[in-house]
């Protein structure tokens, strides 16, 4: 494999402790990939607004993500950045804001993110626009579709390139259109466009709460993919962060061996989970891999790598070395 800077660096400079596990974690990546190997990917926290898409819509047109399961908040931000970066604001100092600072940024409609404020006019309202145009005409239609599918029809009907203010390389969403990459988004209710959504349900703008499918139908449909593409390719799985987006796919395999009796399909062949949380007792989404073997996801040989460590630093060195950046 060639190497670039960035993977010459890591290599030469992260020998020891969670640094060691970047280095390991990422060849292990990369022998699961060479030796066919399809690779499943989790979002947590705020990687979008972070624009993780930098490096991660690469990854994704180069065929070093083949799924990915993420929150509706990372599922939109990408392109609340797509068409609204311009008018975001970065508040380095965020630690030290009183607050009455916070109700003038609420008063001027911008939404903090850590040090990142996005603009609700020009990246909210402007996506709600024309998300409730495609509801509507769904529902016109006596059609339905996920919330990620209602994306992809917007970005592929060129809705939204007027509005475009970054390279739309840079945008994983316009990637994963691209690639019509299989995305799963539990809990997608708990989002700013799922809130928008229940209110125009509720002021009768659209009229089928049903038009948007969600839940269970997206583990019914998971479920389905995940025992196609086992069939030929082992799966591996890459958690950025905690919660639902890791919690809710990785649990696909007990479900399909226990509940429905598909004892055939194999466990997931990798795991690493990247996370500044410490794993805890008790804690779902701090379970440790040793502990997910007790509960038929993982198998006694898998490769299993924890990252204790911030995403936003972690994930972009790992997808540089899988790019040979």
């Amino acid at each position: 494999m060639a190497r670039g800077p960035i993977t010459d660096f890591i290599l030469h400079h992260y020998r020891h402790f969670n640094a060691a596990v970047v280095v390991d974690a990422a060849k292990a990546y990369q022998e699961h990939l060479d030796s066919g190997g399809k690779m499943f990917m989790t979002l947590a926290g705020a990687m979008s607004t972070a624009e993780l898409g930098l490096s991660l819509a690469e990854m994704i047109r180069q065929d070093k993500v083949h799924a990915i399961t993420c929150t509706g908040a990372n599922l939109e931000e990408d392109i609340f950045n797509l068409v609204a970066h311009d008018h975001y604001e970065r508040i380095p100092q965020y630690r030290q804001l009183t607050p009455e600072q916070e109700q003038e940024l609420l008063n001027r409609h911008m939404n903090r993110v850590t040090d990142t404020c996005i603009p609700e006019g020009e990246a909210m309202r402007r996506i709600e626009d024309v998300m409730v145009e495609a509801w509507q005409s769904a529902e016109a239609e006596g059609k339905r579709y996920f919330p990620h599918e209602f994306f992809y029809n917007v970005i592929r009907a060129g809705k939204l390139e007027k509005y475009y203010q970054i390279d739309p390389k840079d945008s994983w969403m316009v990637a994963a259109a691209e690639k019509n990459l299989p995305i799963i988004v539990p809990g997608w209710e708990d989002s700013t466009l799922g809130n928008m959504y229940a209110a125009h349900v509720m002021m009768k703008d659209v009229k089928n709460v049903h038009t948007v499918r969600t839940g269970i139908e997206y583990m019914t449909v998971l479920a389905d993919w995940y025992t196609e593409t086992t069939a030929e390719s082992p799966l591996g799985f890459f958690q950025i962060g905690g919660g639902i987006a890791g919690d809710f796919p990785i649990c696909v395999v007990p479900m399909l061996h226990q509940d429905m009796q598909r004892t055939s399909v194999p466990l997931w062949a990798y795991f690493c989970q990247i996370s500044d949380s410490t794993t805890s007792y008790g804690s779902y989404s701090g379970a440790v891999p040793n502990e997910k073997i007790t509960w038929g996801k993982l198998g006694v040989d898998s490769p299993k790598f924890i990252i204790e460590s911030d995403a936003t630093i972690v994930a972009p060195l790992i997808f540089a070395y899988l790019l040979s950046w």
